[in-house]
């Protein structure tokens, strides 16, 4: 079944009116329900009333910072974000995924580049358990890993992960031992697409190291220039 048909919901945040038309049409004749704002406060509010399954957040908004919204809307919520911006440059698609985006798209770009997009990124976010992975835990050091309940615990205590964080710990933890090349991580975690898009692995192993503590720089070993690897049992 196509992922618009339990009417996916996705939470616009855009101010220029062509493009609000463009995205809605498009989204709407595909099955998905598209909630449009162009206010920093107004997203947060429909962020907690409407319980978007996406945002599509345009970085150049006229009275915020969409940084910093970005920052917010991750805080509150692992809600699959797509950034949105006209400015294409190295720095500012790593800062977005720093602050938790899950994809950088720059405009102007295609209709069928953003449902493509769209459609991977709510994969990766919406992945249901396995049969054979339901009962299926990973121990290593302080760190558990249930991938039945997708949930990380270290000492005890939960760690908060999005589902791409969650997605990536997923492929490097079952192939345990093994050298995950970068083009294989990408290519498993965010799609074919995306298996150049070096900087995004980078940035997420980095979240997901600072988020495992102490044991994620022994945990997710870098094999330089190749790939990485999450350390053997």
């Amino acid at each position: 079944m196509h992922e618009g048909a339990s009417r996916t919901r996705v939470l616009l945040v855009e101010d220029d009116p062509n493009i609000v038309d463009l995205i809605r049409a498009n989204l709407s004749v595909r099955g998905y329900d598209t909630l449009v704002c162009a206010d920093a406060d107004l997203a947060l509010r429909l962020l907690e009333t409407e319980a978007p399954d996406m945002v599509l957040l345009d970085l150049m908004l006229p009275d915020a910072d969409g940084m910093e919204l970005c920052r917010q809307i991750r805080e509150r919520s692992a809600v699959a974000v797509i950034v949105v911006s006209a400015r294409g440059g190295e720095r500012d698609k790593v800062t977005a995924l720093n602050m938790g985006a899950d994809d950088y798209m720059t405009k102007p770009f295609s209709v069928e580049e953003l449902l493509a997009r769209i459609t991977a990124t709510l994969r990766r976010t919406r992945v249901p358990p396995t049969p054979e992975s339901t009962a299926l835990t990973i121990a290593a050091g302080d760190v558990v890993i249930d991938l039945g309940r997708q949930q990380v615990t270290r000492g005890g205590e939960a760690i908060h992960l999005t589902p791409t964080e969650f997605a990536l710990l997923r492929e490097l933890a079952t192939n345990r031992g093994k050298l995950l090349t970068h083009a294989h991580l990408l290519r498993h975690v965010w799609g074919p697409a995306y298996q150049t898009e070096t900087e995004y692995l980078r940035v997420y192993i980095r979240r997901l190291r600072s988020k495992l503590g102490d044991d994620g720089a022994q945990l997710i070993l870098t094999a330089p220039r190749a790939g990485y690897r999450f350390a053997p049992d």
